[in-house]
């Protein structure tokens, strides 16, 4: 008997028959590999279709109000013009393919791999990490707990668009980040949603709880780190933050070399020599490798995401943040329906009015803002400030 939630093959004859084919090929995957037959969604809406699960799971994410927005926002290089740097759009795509290429090789999963990868930072806001803690401190001060882009990018998917995504997915997005965790890490059963749901709520209160649930999952966890370690120091070059990739610490270059594709190369295969998807089923690094890439990322901190040329607007930012929460918290407390955080967003019919009417006025104003792209934060902060101008006379 499937269990409550199990997503059931299609009932068109013509569906179940490519369905089956495309089931069949499961057969070869690794016994740690999560299967189709596996997967449970919340609501169950619609009857399962030709694709996979997870297959559909991905399709739901590339739709998404939220998807569209990664095209203007920010991987670490806030407020720099420069076309050639990258974004959230190219990060995620980067981690997919990086992600089912080690999930091939692991006869993983790729279905669900590509589904977490591109909705694993969704919930990311403007001006990257920074943005996270400006936006965290003012949900503090209103009583709504700290910010988590993983949360956020959950309640995204499963309440505010309500994608009725499986639990699978949503686990592998919520388990995506701590960089300092994928040291060895192997899949920590999720019994049900309730305990799903547990585990959601223990990450919005500041505590990593547990592994991902899959293989897979840990995987992407892995693949998000070789998408963007050698990626950010070549964009740190491109906007002249350092000079020449040789300036890296010697240990590294003699692990890695001194270009993003050798560092991606040596990620790569030292992750598949080192990793187990067969009999115990684990993803690691091997410990020199381990330990070059901790001290990559201790050069990459003081070099380029603490660099002074990278940090110096932040109050400005942290200014913005502040005037935009006090402005849509107060249009949301006095009912304002012109307002933009009601016409485009908490009125939307995209918005799941469920989502709506369960949470507090400081929490729309959070989502909101942490859904705003760049460019839309910075047009919707200059409304604020800047007075309008009128055109002819007042009668």
């Amino acid at each position: 008997m499937r269990s409550k939630g199990a997503c059931g093959a299609p009932d068109n004859r013509r569906d179940l028959q490519i369905y089956r084919y495309t089931h069949q090929r499961e057969a070869l995957l690794s016994p740690h590999a999560a299967r189709s037959d596996q997967a449970l969604r919340r609501k169950n809406r619609k009857p399962e279709d030709i694709r996979t699960p997870y297959s559909r799971d991905a399709d739901r994410i590339i739709h998404t109000r939220a998807y569209t927005r990664y095209i203007d926002k920010t991987q670490v290089f806030y407020l720099i013009e420069n076309d050639h740097i990258t974004h959230r759009v190219i990060h995620v795509q980067l981690v997919s393919k990086i992600a089912r290429t080690i999930g091939r090789c692991l006869r993983l999963n790729e279905d669900l791999i590509e589904a977490i990868a591109l909705g694993h930072d969704i919930g990311h806001i403007p001006y990257g990490h920074f943005g996270e803690s400006c936006l965290s401190a003012l949900c503090e001060e209103h009583g709504i707990g700290k910010f988590f882009h993983n949360v956020k990018s959950v309640r995204f998917l499963d309440q505010i668009e309500d994608q009725d995504l499986t639990m699978q997915v949503l686990d592998g997005i919520l388990c995506h980040n701590g960089e300092t965790d994928d040291v060895r890490i192997s899949p920590e059963p999720c019994s049900g949603w309730p305990a799903f749901d547990r585990k959601t709520e223990a990450n919005a209160e500041g505590t990593r709880s547990g592994a991902p649930m899959t293989l897979e999952g840990c995987v992407v966890k892995f693949a998000d780190t070789i998408a963007y370690i050698g990626r950010d120091l070549q964009d740190a070059q491109e906007v002249g933050l350092i000079h020449d990739m040789n300036n890296i610490p010697p240990e590294c270059k003699e692990i890695f070399g001194t270009d993003n594709r050798a560092i991606i190369d040596t990620l790569i295969h030292d992750l598949l020599d080192n990793s187990d998807a067969d009999e115990e089923g684990f993803i690691t690094y091997s410990p020199s490798v381990e330990h070059a890439l901790a001290t990559l990322r201790a050069f990459s901190r003081e070099r380029i995401y603490d660099n002074p040329k990278l940090t110096a607007e932040r109050e400005k930012i942290r200014t913005m943040y502040r005037i935009l929460f006090s402005t849509y918290l107060s249009d949301v407390e006095a009912d304002h329906r012109g307002s933009k955080i009601f016409t485009e967003f908490a009125g939307s019919p995209w918005v799941n009015r469920d989502y709506v009417q369960s949470t507090p006025p400081a929490g729309l104003v959070r989502d909101f803002i942490a859904g705003m792209t760049d460019r839309y934060f910075l047009k919707r902060f200059e409304e604020c400030v800047i007075p309008h101008r009128v055109e002819g006379s007042f009668p």
